[in-house]
């Protein structure tokens, strides 16, 4: 469709690579070429397309949105796509949103489907996070889209950890999906201003948050100072955001430090870039991101009580903590894996409504890019909207067959909010916290009560996260409770289409729990 433009360093990658699987996009072929950042969304592009289109998505099968590292491969389809479609409002993960606005041509369409949508009546709803911990749930956050700088979805924002002071270590990690701990903050090993404290450092796209866990080595009150910047574009100067100091009580009591104490909720050590301040952004009586409010650090402590000592994991990755079976005082990660997210929960195809919400904007925008095949993409578009119709109406009949006692969803990923709003079946919580982790003995009796008291059938994983939450699937069988599959954010040998997907899911709740 169009001569494709290389930058060098592309054009050196692709040339060191030759033993890369074969590219699916192309110079060569006639068709409209096609990116999209997941498969579900080249799914619907091919049934809007048909013939007319050559698809490719950044994002294989059963690999996470989330986390994805894009190959070589992905960045040569890239700079081939003549149209590319991404879901975005910070489902995919920052270096394919990179990969995918760095290297399109000049003027190649780059659709945000679940933030277009809303122009063909998706509807959105918040993302609400509950994890009922006995503990705060603390995250960091960007407020803000810093527009007024220039910043858009590829810039970064950038927190780091300047200084620590306290009886112990200081660490700010996150437990990916593998177990693996990633850092943020590590007081044990320096801060280093000569390398901009790179190796204490968060960085997040604006307007997203992220969750992590927080350990502490010794109990005693810690005040950890941290400065934030706006990186617009790479190689450009930052812009300066503000400098903060946040204290902590570990094992102690709060109220003897002064101020006012948090000590519950979701709270989140937050940056405005919009403000250039830094503060505590936080909801300690709980009921979700919509009610929480701006702490000052100067007049606040962030409690860490006595009941956040856990014991150090064996597993090898936890080294940096101490040894097996020592114990530090912990505020948990809450969820599994790499999280950023923003405050609008991005998974909209899980209302069969907002597919075809999705569908109409993909129709109207091959039809500008291709106006020769505008008629063909009206065909197969009206085609595949009535059959999304049909299939919005088989899924509501299944669900509502569920008895109404037995109509809730328990799971471990947020992904299905949309299901619960459209669908009248309420995500009634998540079984564990980190299912990438082997739960502790106090995490396991937890897990029987929560089955035993909300008197749950069956319990849902996704397919890709079985094999990872051994636990779960022991505590189930002991109480007489099925596991059962539902799919979120990914397709698999059973599940090859948007269309199996849904139908898989109604007939799964429906034939667990009823």
């Amino acid at each position: 469709m169009r001569t494709p433009w290389l930058t060098a360093a592309v054009v050196a990658a692709v040339v060191l690579s030759g033993c890369t699987a074969p590219v699916a996009l192309s110079d060569s072929d006639e068709r409209v070429q096609v990116v999209t950042t997941t498969g579900i969304l080249a799914d619907l592009v091919r049934n809007v397309g048909g013939d007319r289109v050559l698809v490719d998505s950044i994002v294989p099968d059963d690999a996470d949105a989330h986390g994805y590292e894009p190959t070589l491969r992905d960045v040569r389809n890239v700079v081939y796509a003549d149209v590319a479609f991404s879901n975005y409002l910070l489902l995919e993960a920052q270096s394919v949103i990179k990969a995918l606005d760095a290297n399109l041509g000049e003027g190649v369409p780059n659709i945000s489907l679940a933030e277009g949508a809303t122009k063909y009546a998706a509807e959105i709803i918040p993302l609400v996070e509950d994890a009922s911990l006995d503990t705060i749930w603390l995250g960091m956050r960007v407020r803000g889209t810093g527009r007024q700088y220039g910043a858009n979805r590829s810039s970064d924002v950038l927190l780091s950890a300047t200084e620590v002071s306290g009886p112990g270590d200081l660490v700010a990690y996150l437990t990916e999906s593998f177990g693996d701990p990633e850092f943020y903050v590590n007081s044990a090993d320096g801060f280093d201003p000569a390398g901009g404290y790179r190796d204490d450092t968060a960085v997040l796209p604006p307007d997203a948050h992220t969750h992590m866990s927080w350990a502490f080595t010794e109990p005693g009150v810690y005040r950890l100072t941290m400065e934030a910047r706006l990186a617009v574009a790479h190689g450009s100067k930052p812009v300066e955001l503000g400098r903060q100091t946040f204290t902590f009580a570990v094992g102690v009591d709060p109220h003897s430090v002064g101020g006012t104490v948090l000590g519950a909720g979701h709270a989140d050590i937050a940056v405005d870039v919009d403000q250039r301040r830094l503060y505590l952004y936080a909801d300690p009586h709980g009921g979700g991101e919509a009610h929480q409010e701006t702490y000052d650090p100067a007049t606040t402590v962030i409690e860490v009580p006595g009941k956040a000592l856990k014991q150090i994991p064996s597993g090898r990755g936890y080294r940096f903590l101490g040894r097996p079976g020592d114990k530090v005082y912990q505020l948990p990660q809450a969820v599994l894996g790499r999280h950023v997210h923003g405050e609008i929960d991005p998974h909209l195809w899980q209302d069969v409504g907002n597919a075809q919400s999705y569908v109409e904007l993909i129709r109207d925008t091959l039809i500008g890019v291709d106006p020769a095949g505008a008629a063909g993409y009206r065909r197969g578009a009206d085609a595949y909207l009535a059959e999304l119709t049909a299939l919005d109406a088989y899924v509501a009949a299944t669900i509502a067959a569920i008895p109404p006692a037995n109509r809730y969803l328990v799971t471990t990923h947020d992904a299905f909010g949309y299901l619960a709003h459209a669908y009248g079946i309420p995500v009634a919580g998540f079984v564990t916290p980190n299912p990438a982790t082997e739960p502790s003995l106090a995490d396991r009796v937890k897990l029987t009560e929560t089955i035993r008291n909300l008197r749950v059938r069956a319990v849902f994983l996704e397919p890709n996260l079985r094999a990872r939450s051994s636990t779960l699937v022991e505590v189930a069988k002991e109480q007489g409770v099925r596991v059962c599959s539902i799919y979120g954010d990914t397709f698999d040998g059973t599940v090859e289409t948007y269309v199996q997907m849904m139908r898989f899911n109604a007939d799964s709740l429906k034939e667990c729990l009823s």
